[in-house]
């Protein structure tokens, strides 16, 4: 994926996420996505590098790490649970999506019950295109 698309997949798909809200808490430098108020996306390409950082269960982030060039543990993030995504040939707007969709996930079951927009369970078995 080039990087010029690799903003505007994610931001498409933070979009999409029920309750899912745009913040700029770090300066209009970098785009902050939040659900409920916790933070599930971040992106920037302050400083001339074009990342997208993403919440990933640990075992998912390893594996992500060591199957992908593009994908580094999370930039400024705790490493073990969050990852960065850099443009690059391995990553297509596929992949992408799912993990945006999955990051929101994870951060949608720390939530409370009440006050999740959807239920995790419910919406991760719905169709995602």
């Amino acid at each position: 994926m080039l990087a010029e698309h690799l903003h505007d997949v994610a931001a498409r798909r933070a979009d999409e996420l029920p309750g899912a809200e745009l913040s700029h808490p770090f300066g209009p430098e970098w785009d902050v996505y939040k659900v409920r108020g916790k933070v599930f996306m971040l992106h920037t390409d302050y400083g001339g590098d074009v990342r997208v950082t993403l919440k990933s269960a640990p075992e998912d982030a390893r594996a992500l790490r060591e199957s992908y060039d593009e994908i580094t543990a999370g930039y400024h993030m705790n490493k073990k649970h969050w990852i960065t995504v850099y443009a690059g040939a391995g990553v297509d707007e596929g992949l992408l999506r799912e993990l945006v969709t999955e990051s929101y996930l994870l951060v949608l079951e720390g939530i409370p019950r009440r006050d999740r927009p959807v239920d995790p369970a419910r919406f991760a078995h719905r169709s995602e295109n």
